[in-house]
């Protein structure tokens, strides 16, 4: 280990480092609330002036994230928020979270991070430390963000380190959060890993060292992958059972009751979230360069997105049991965030049952009590709605509601009572109703 590697090591394992984290979404922002609480101070980097207003002001923008905290932290000077990156120079550890999404023809879309890189460069010095926290395809930090790195003459490995280490965060999940939830490790070089596993090593219960960043990379897709797969399986058998007048709910129930070689997963009205329909396709797009075809990705793929239409196919046929006709009905779809009890409304399958509704002529409205408005999705850019106050003569006026999210803070018995038609996609309705639908 050269002088430059030794010297972050101890200001790393002193908590003298000063982190740098680009990118204050879901990801970035539990992330420099995690080094915060561990005793590190940090700049926090984005390009959206309004949230680094926010942040700097003590208010958040995140559910999970509590305003008094971050307020806490402004007072004793250990954070802020700023739009100029000029700043990466006085910081040690540089931290990227910024989205990977596909663009409009289903390929990785790496401009997030590879013009956050462009910028890091723009600004890199001896001894820091880099590390990619956004999901992509294997080879991304080595093939194309290291060149861009060393352009400036810097050789990685020696005058800086670089490594990969993905995010693994679960908006909602009371069980595990950034802290508890181990953490993989990747790095260009023995050095690289060794510093970004200490700097990992202060704030996250347990890093979990493999091989290179390529292996790293790949773990993470492994792990939605996994979840594609299974999610596209029960939804299928949703399907299939439907046919058979046989509930997939009751099934699942029963086959978890085996203690070993079962994990049970839920159908749904499609994938939302920034991770799961959109990770597995970088595989996918890589995949080609070594003339492989995913069947079982992209087959997992297309039964995910169908989903939404399958929604749609349901409402249309219990609208019509009623003589009613899609076209001019009102249809109201509770929730708009991609799973319960969160105010994450990427990627939603909610989204997509609107756009739906609107293109067949319904009238549709939403509500949900944690995404008040809904403007600017990247695939939706023409959809501007507020969310509707959830009331009983609202709910007699419409002629349908979807529920398209399990929220707790939902009275499903009070929406069936109230409602003259309800299509479940997430059976939160447990007891028979006639003016129930599973779908």
């Amino acid at each position: 280990m050269n002088n430059l590697a030794s010297a972050l090591l101890d200001k790393i394992g002193s908590k003298q480092a000063r982190i740098g984290v680009i990118g204050l979404g879901y990801v970035g922002l539990p992330l420099v609330k995690t080094f915060l609480l561990k005793g590190f101070h940090v700049t926090g980097f984005d390009v959206d002036a309004k949230k680094v207003d926010m942040l700097n002001r003590g208010k958040t923008y995140i559910r999970h994230i509590s305003a008094a905290e971050l307020k806490d932290f402004l007072g004793r000077k250990k954070f802020r928020a700023t739009a100029d990156f000029r700043g990466l120079r006085d910081v040690d550890a540089i931290l990227i979270c910024v989205p990977t999404p596909l663009d409009g023809h289903g390929s990785p879309d790496l401009s997030f991070v590879l013009n956050s890189t462009i910028t890091v460069a723009e600004n890199l010095r001896q001894g820091q430390l880099v590390i990619l926290e956004s999901t992509t395809y294997p080879g991304t930090t080595d093939e194309e963000m290291l060149p861009i790195l060393e352009a400036g003459g810097l050789k990685g490995g020696r005058d800086f380190f670089l490594a990969f280490s993905p995010e693994r965060e679960d908006p909602g999940n009371k069980n595990f959060s950034t802290a508890t939830t181990p953490k993989v490790v990747g790095g260009l070089t023995p050095d690289c890993l060794k510093l970004a596993k200490t700097l990992y090593d202060q704030i996250i219960v347990k890093t979990v060292p493999v091989s290179s960043t390529k292996a790293a990379e790949s773990t993470k897709l492994l792990e939605n992958i996994f979840r594609s797969v299974n999610i596209a399986l029960v939804n299928e058998l949703k399907m299939i059972f439907d046919r058979m007048g046989i509930d997939v709910w009751e099934v699942i129930r029963a086959a978890s009751s085996k203690p070993f070689g079962f994990m049970p997963f839920y159908p749904g009205p499609g994938l939302g979230g920034h991770c799961i329909p959109i990770d597995p396709f970088y595989l996918t797009w890589k995949a080609k360069e070594v003339d492989y075809q995913t069947k079982f990705i992209e087959l997992a793929g297309e039964i995910n997105r169908f989903m939404p239409y399958y929604v749609i196919g349901k409402t249309v046929e219990a609208l019509n049991g009623q003589g009613k006709s899609i076209k001019g009905a009102k249809v109201l779809v509770l929730g708009l965030a991609y799973k319960k009890d969160i105010d994450d409304s990427r990627e939603s399958p909610s989204l997509k049952i609107i756009s739906l509704l609107q293109q067949k002529g319904a009238k549709a409205s939403y509500n949900d009590p944690y995404v008040p408005h809904v403007v600017g999705h990247r695939e939706y850019p023409g959809l501007e709605l507020n969310s509707v106050p959830l009331t009983k003569a609202l709910l007699k006026k419409v002629d349908a509601v979807v529920v398209a999210t399990d929220h707790s803070a939902y009275d499903f018995d009070w929406i069936v009572k109230n409602a003259p038609l309800v299509v479940d996609t997430r059976n939160a309705i447990k007891k028979h109703r006639k003016n129930v639908v599973k779908a």
